[in-house]
C-alpha cells in the first residue's frame, strides 16, 4: 500500500516511468510518505544514509558507477541545505541527481514553526530545474503536478545531465498509507533527435497514420519560413488551424467554426510555433478526453498548451512537417473525412467574415483597413496590440501580424511597432491599438528618430473594451472605472506635442476619408489616425458578427 498523498503518488509513478531505480533516503518525518513509497515500489532500490551531507555524495557516486540519475531524498528543513556540497560537485561533473525534499505547507515558512524556512530555489544556480509540487485538489492540479515533474526529470535524463530539484510540500496527517497502486501518469518524452535529418520519430508517423481526426495547430511564429511546396500534400490532407500571428496566409477563422460548431475534437495534434490567442480552441483541445498532442520545437522545452503533451521533437518544425508531407506522399491518411468537414466550416466561416458588414465600430475600422491594405502598391508590416486590437486582426488580417504576444501585455505595443519602423527603410509600419495600451504607451512618440513611415490606427473607446465581454463581470459596479479604466482622453494633445499628424474620426464617412489618408498620405512625420467608437455598440457588433454566423 501506499501514501494517500496524491504528489507524493505522482512523483513515485513518474520517477519509474523515466526509468530511475534508486534512491538514497534520509531519515525525516516529514519526508516519511516519500520514503515508505519508494521503498514499497518494487522498481526501486533504496539505501538508507542517516547524514545528509554523505547521502549526496553517496548519489553521487552511485550515479557515477551506474551511468544513471539517482535520487537522493531528504526532510525538511535544514536538511536541504546539507546537500549542497554535493550537488554543487555533481553540477560541476555533469552527474544526474534528483533532489527530493519533503517541505511544510507554504503558510507555515517564515512562522517560527518547526523546520520551516524557504526552500524553492534553496539549491540556487547548482541545478538545471527546481519545482514545487502543488498539493492537488482537482484536475488541473493533478495536472500541474504531472507537468512539473515531468520537467524536472526530462532535465535530469538529458544528453547533458545536471542535478534538479523537486520540492514537495506535505500537509498532515503524514502516515496514511491505504492506497493500493501508484497512479497511472502521463510520461512526457523528450528523445534526442539523431543527427540523420532523414529520421522520424516512428511513433510520430504510426500515430498521424493511426488518427481518424489529426490536427495541426500554429502559434506565432515569425514571418519567412513554411513558405515552400514542400508542405502542400500535407497542408491538403490534414486540417491545419492558424492565426494571424503565424507564418501561413491568411486567418484561419476557426474561432467562428467553434462558436457554433458541434465538430468532434482532434485525437491527434501536432503543435508547432508559440501562443495561440483563441481561448476555443485552447479549451477544446484541453478538454478532449483521448487526443495526443506532440510538440515540435527547437528549444525542447515543455510548453503544454493543451494538456495532453505525449512527446516532444526536438527539432526545426519546417523540417519536420517537410519530412512528414514526403511520407505521406506514398500513403493513404484516414483523416481525410475530418479535415473535408473542418474545410467545409472554414468556407462557410470566411465567406461570412466577408459578408458581414459591421456598423459604425472597432470591428468596422479593423476591416476597412485590412480592405485597403490589400490595394496598397508599397511595402509594408502590420503591429496589432494586444487584447480587442489582436483578436479583430484574428477576423480580417490575411497576412502575418506583429504582436507581443509572448506575454500579453498592454505596455510596449506602439515602442515595439515604433522601432521596428526606425529601421525598416521606406517600409510603412502600421499600428493597430486599442486606447489602454495606447496611452499607457504613449512615450513611444516621444522620439526624434520617427519617420513618416510610422502610421497608427488607434481605436479608442474610452476604456478597455475587452472587459465589457468577459461575463460576469458586468455585475460588479467598479467594472468601468476600476477595472476597465473609463476614461475620456484624446490623442490630439499627444500627437501635437510629438509632431505626429493628427487625423480622427467618429462616423462611417470621417473613417473612411481618414482611413484613405493613413495610407496614402506622403509625410515626414507620422501620422496617426483615431478612430472614437462606443464601446457599446462596439460589444453589440462584435457579438452580433459571431451570433449571424451559421454553418
Amino acid at each position: 500500500m501506499y501514501s494517500n498523498k496524491e504528489n507524493v503518488g505522482i512523483l513515485t509513478a513518474l520517477l519509474v516511468a523515466h526509468g530511475i531505480r534508486h534512491a538514497v533516503v534520509c531519515p525525516g518525518s516529514r519526508n516519511a510518505p516519500i520514503v515508505h513509497n519508494l521503498n514499497e515500489c518494487p522498481d526501486i532500490e533504496c539505501l538508507p544514509v542517516t547524514d545528509e551531507r554523505s547521502a549526496g555524495f553517496y548519489a553521487l557516486g552511485m550515479s557515477q558507477a551506474l551511468n544513471a540519475p539517482v535520487v537522493v531524498c531528504v526532510t525538511s528543513g535544514t536538511a536541504l541545505l546539507n546537500l549542497t556540497p554535493a550537488v554543487a560537485e555533481a553540477y560541476y561533473q555533469h552527474i544526474p541527481l534528483v533532489v527530493i525534499s519533503a517541505d511544510r505547507p507554504a503558510q507555515w515558512i517564515d512562522q517560527l514553526d518547526g523546520q520551516t524556512l524557504p526552500q524553492s530555489g534553496a539549491l540556487g544556480s547548482f541545478v538545471r530545474k527546481a519545482v514545487s509540487l502543488p498539493e492537488p485538489c482537482d484536475e488541473e492540479g493533478r495536472w500541474y503536478c504531472n507537468r512539473l515533474v515531468n520537467e524536472a526529470l526530462l532535465e535530469v535524463t538529458a544528453d547533458d545531465p545536471r542535478p534538479v530539484h523537486i520540492n514537495v510540500p506535505i500537509t498532515e496527517p503524514l502516515f496514511i498509507f491505504d492506497s493500493p497502486a501508484l497512479p497511472v501518469e502521463r510520461k512526457i518524452s523528450r528523445p534526442a533527435f539523431p543527427k540523420d535529418y532523414g529520421y522520424l520519430p516512428p511513433a510520430l508517423m504510426e500515430g498521424l497514420l493511426q488518427a481518424e481526426r489529426p490536427m495541426i495547430v500554429f502559434g506565432q511564429t515569425p514571418p519567412g519560413i513554411f513558405e515552400g511546396t514542400g508542405l502542400t500534400y500535407l497542408f491538403t490532407h490534414v486540417i491545419v488551424l492558424h492565426e494571424a500571428l503565424s507564418p501561413l496566409p491568411g486567418v484561419s477563422r476557426f474561432d467562428e467554426v467553434l462558436y457554433r460548431s458541434t465538430l468532434p475534437p482532434p485525437d491527434f495534434v501536432i503543435h508547432v510555433g508559440g501562443t495561440i490567442v483563441s481561448k476555443r480552441l485552447r479549451r477544446f483541445i484541453r478538454e478532449a478526453e483521448d487526443v495526443e498532442v506532440w510538440r515540435i520545437s527547437p528549444s525542447g522545452e515543455v510548453e503544454d498548451t493543451f494538456m495532453h503533451l505525449r512527446e516532444i521533437v526536438v527539432a526545426d518544425a519546417e523540417f519536420v512537417l517537410q519530412e512528414i508531407s514526403h511520407r505521406l506522399s506514398h500513403k493513404k491518411l484516414r483523416g481525410e473525412a475530418y479535415r473535408s468537414q473542418w474545410f467545409r466550416e472554414l468556407t462557410i466561416a470566411k465567406k461570412h467574415a466577408a459578408d458581414y458588414k459591421p456598423d459604425y465600430s472597432q470591428l468596422a475600422a479593423v476591416k476597412l483597413f485590412e480592405k485597403k491594405l490589400k490595394h496598397v502598391e508599397y511595402p509594408w508590416h502590420v503591429h496589432y496590440a494586444n487584447s480587442t486590437a489582436i483578436r479583430l486582426a484574428n477576423i480580417y488580417a490575411l497576412h502575418h501580424v506583429w504582436c507581443n504576444r509572448g506575454v500579453n501585455g498592454i505596455e510596449g505595443s506602439l515602442s515595439a511597432a515604433a522601432g521596428f519602423s526606425v529601421v525598416s527603410g521606406e517600409e510603412r509600419v502600421f499600428c493597430i491599438i486599442g486606447d489602454l495600451s495606447f496611452f499607457y504607451d504613449q512615450n513611444a512618440l516621444w522620439n526624434r528618430s520617427l519617420r513618416g513611415n510610422l502610421r497608427i490606427l488607434l481605436l479608442n473607446n474610452g476604456r478597455g473594451g475587452i472587459f465589457n465581454q468577459l461575463r460576469g463581470l458586468e455585475q460588479s459596479p467598479a467594472r468601468d472605472v476600476f477595472v476597465a479604466a473609463e476614461h475620456h482622453t484624446t490623442a490630439e494633445g499627444i500627437c501635437r506635442q510629438n509632431g505626429v499628424e493628427y487625423l480622427s474620426a467618429t462616423d462611417m464617412e470621417q473613417m473612411r476619408k481618414g482611413m484613405q489618408t493613413l495610407l496614402s498620405r506622403e509625410s515626414d512625420r507620422p501620422i496617426l489616425l483615431e478612430v472614437t467608437t462606443d464601446v457599446a455598440e462596439d460589444e453589440r457588433v462584435f457579438k452580433d458578427y459571431y451570433k449571424t454566423f451559421e454553418l
